[in-house]
């Protein structure tokens, strides 16, 4: 398990080898008190982790990524959010369980995962056994990972860019795709097969989403591909279509929605390669423009 204090963090890719304990912040700007924004029973995740009372989700705040589409920028990139205790946050899970959410989802944890674990470890001693939910962008150090084994039952994962030049672009990242996709292989490796209770409520597994990007079809593609030669049925597979130009996403292609020619290939690609579980979200052609951040931009080409 993952200990106190950080004295050098390594917890992502990037590990800045900082001094956290101090005070001191790195790339993440994540400091040595957890941050959260909110905390909710959320009924938007794929239904046998939303199931009929919700997933437990906990939205923490700072990242180790900086999507220039972010719709969560206000907590992932501007850091607003209260500080809290392991303790305290231990209480929240108390508080999700009790609404009877079906999980404990941890969006966005890596940065704050030694109090994570922490919390983890009080919310099991008061009895609580519903899963833990690692609500993850992928981008992931395996040597974290297996640390995490046994506390994390479900990993929810993103395989978002085929291209590091793609990658680097749209969210600053070095390597993205060599480690989100051994990342992946990780998680697949540790909770095997998507398990569900009677009720069809997911209890351990593997999900992998797939976010189609504008002008950016071809990669979810090779993504698609890539899981169905590497891991097969071993993991559940969602087709996301719910970009949106949202935060800084100011330049070509990131300015528009998708297309619905462009999801139309991914798509056709996902039936094709018929995976054993998986969900397809269909494009809306509505923009909700009370989405966090968005702006619709002025011309659309």
């Amino acid at each position: 398990m993952i200990q106190n204090p950080v004295t050098k963090c390594t917890l992502c890719p990037r590990q800045c080898g900082i001094n956290r304990s101090e005070g001191v912040s790195g790339y993440c700007k994540a400091g040595n008190i957890p941050v959260l924004y909110t905390y909710s029973a959320h009924h938007g995740e794929e239904p046998p982790v939303s199931g009929k009372y919700g997933s437990g989700t906990v939205f923490f705040s700072h990242c180790t990524m900086r999507c220039i589409y972010c719709q969560n920028y206000p907590w992932s990139q501007l850091h607003k959010g209260i500080k809290t205790s392991s303790k305290e946050l231990a209480e929240i899970f108390c508080n999700l369980a009790e609404q009877q959410c079906h999980n404990i989802n941890l969006v966005t944890p890596t940065p704050w995962l030694p109090w994570i674990c922490e919390a983890g470890q009080i919310f099991r001693e008061k009895g609580w056994n519903i899963p833990f939910v690692y609500n993850t962008s992928g981008y992931e150090r395996i040597e974290i990972l297996q640390e995490l084994q046994g506390f994390v039952q479900i990993y929810l994962t993103d395989l978002r860019y085929a291209s590091d030049k793609t990658a680097y672009e749209a969210s600053h990242t070095h390597n993205y795709v060599n480690t989100a996709r051994k990342a992946l292989l990780e998680m697949a490796k540790q909770t095997g097969k998507m398990k569900f209770d009677n009720n069809g409520i997911a209890i351990s597994g593997t999900i992998c989403r797939i976010l189609v990007l504008p002008g950016h079809s071809k990669e979810a593609i090779d993504n698609l591909n890539w899981i169905s030669e590497n891991l097969g049925n071993d993991v559940a597979v969602s087709l996301m279509a719910q970009y949106v130009p949202a935060y800084q996403a100011v330049q070509k292609p990131w300015n528009r929605r998708l297309f619905q020619s462009e999801y139309n290939l991914v798509k056709d690609e996902m039936e094709m390669l018929n995976f054993e579980i998986g969900w397809i979200q269909e494009l809306d052609e509505t923009t909700d423009e009370k989405l966090i951040g968005y702006k619709m931009p002025e011309t659309i080409i």
